[in-house]
């Protein structure tokens, strides 16, 4: 029995030299099919943690979620972040969806620095609604992933475009209630728009009041400060962050507001040198006066109270950012005293710009 050919490459399992194979990378469209093995797994009294769980699972901690299409009024585009993407995977279960899978076709995958894209232009939402009646919904778009490259692989960015949808309703429905003309037109209605339940569509647009007010809830949640104290705070570091000198500079305030120009100082020297001999010593003290004043930077005549118009219009330009957010939180009629009218002002003065206090 002759012996078989030796391959210098075959390495035994049971030699010394038994190399296991490198770990590789899981394939993007496979992350979507356990998401929705993971959304096959729920059930109705999954809570807010089990959603939780879900979209630290599947989502990085920065990751936004974007929908985009067009309904009867114009095209919408909603963006939410982190945080109010497992309240909106919740929502759509709460609009009478029973089932939820993403199916993807032709998806192409493509590697950038430090993530990986993943763009099917023939992605399918298929959704089973079991009120107010048995359907099946699929919403057709494209769906552009982008997915961190590390072991967890969760999405960066998710970013669905619906182009249209169908309503698919069994035809044993029909023929139960083929003679009742008021069953059949409402069989005939439709029970989404776009694919999306107006449970869904309505805290889209929920999301646009509740998306910049993160930082205000955030702070409210962390402190336990009352609405009005956590506008004035956030108004306040970002009035900081406005007046603040950047980084690598001297903390000379002064100075960052009224740079002082050398290069224009210097030809000024020369004229008034040259003035200096024609005229007598008198007119010599004159001029020496005006170029000791030409010489002196504007920051020396700037005083304290003339920060304070400054200040109050970077106020007020941020306050105008959280006015409308703050009266979602708590009805107010009066504005916040942000800062007070300094006492030592005249009443003549008006800050500059026209901004009147």
């Amino acid at each position: 029995m002759s012996n078989p050919t030796h391959d210098p490459f075959y390495s035994s399992p049971f030699g010394p030299f038994y190399r296991r194979h490198a770990p590789y990378m899981v394939q993007p469209e496979y992350r979507i099919y356990e998401m929705n093995k993971r959304l096959q797994t729920r059930t109705e009294e999954s809570d807010s943690l089990w959603w939780d769980a879900f979209a630290t699972e599947f989502f990085e901690e920065d990751a936004t979620l974007t929908l985009s299409f067009c309904l009867e009024d114009g095209p919408k585009r909603y963006t939410i972040g982190r945080t109010l993407i497992p309240r909106y995977f919740s929502t759509v279960f709460e609009g009478g969806v029973s089932e939820l899978h993403y199916i993807l076709k032709h998806s192409k995958e493509s590697f950038h620095n430090s993530c990986i894209t993943l763009d099917c232009d023939q992605c399918t939402m298929v959704t089973q609604h079991g009120k107010p009646m048995f359907t099946k919904v699929c919403t057709e778009g494209r769906l552009i992933l982008e997915f961190a490259f590390d072991d967890l692989m969760r999405i960066k960015t998710w970013h669905f475009t619906i182009r249209q949808y169908r309503e698919l309703i069994p035809r044993s429905i029909l023929a139960m209630h083929a003679q009742d003309p008021q069953v059949l037109e409402q069989l005939s209605k439709n029970i989404t728009r776009m694919g999306l339940t107006n449970f869904t569509l309505n805290y889209l647009r929920l999301c646009v009041i509740l998306e910049p007010m993160q930082e205000l809830m955030s702070r409210h949640k962390t402190y336990n400060l009352s609405p009005r104290d956590c506008l004035k705070t956030c108004l306040f570091q970002k009035w900081q962050r406005m007046v603040a000198p950047p980084a690598g500079h001297p903390q000379n305030f002064k100075t960052e507001i009224f740079p002082t120009n050398h290069k224009k100082a210097e030809p000024a020297r020369q004229t008034t040198t040259k003035r200096r001999k024609r005229k007598n010593s008198a007119s010599s003290a004159n001029s020496a006066g005006t170029t000791a004043s030409k010489k002196r930077s504007p920051a020396t005549n700037f005083s304290l109270s003339s920060q304070v118009p400054v200040s109050i219009s970077s106020t007020r330009f941020a306050s105008s950012l959280f006015l409308r957010l703050y009266v979602h939180v708590c009805r107010f009629t009066t504005r916040p005293p942000l800062l007070k009218r300094p006492s030592t002002k005249t009443p003549n003065s008006q800050p500059p710009g026209g901004l009147s206090l």
